[in-house]
């Protein structure tokens, strides 16, 4: 799947969540990415990133952020 369309998809779904505030949104961005995303799309938003080509929303990098750690990690930290 392209950046672009990533991007968007991840941006949609931050905006579902940013009504939550920040600390729960963020939270919420990054469980519905861990929950309904297949591995390769968090692989693929990753990457766009990483290459500077993901334009995302403050919350929704965040969350993506957060996706390099292992689930157990972010929710005991």
């Amino acid at each position: 799947m392209s950046p672009d369309r990533l991007s968007h998809m991840a941006n949609q779904i931050g905006k579902f969540f940013a009504h939550q505030g920040h600390d729960k949104a963020v939270a919420g961005i990054e469980d519905h990415l861990r929950k309904f995303w297949d591995r390769r799309m968090r692989v693929g938003i990753l990457d766009a990133v990483d290459r500077g080509e993901a334009q995302l929303d403050p919350l929704v990098a965040e969350a993506i952020e957060r996706l390099r750690a292992p689930a157990a990690a972010v929710s005991a930290g």
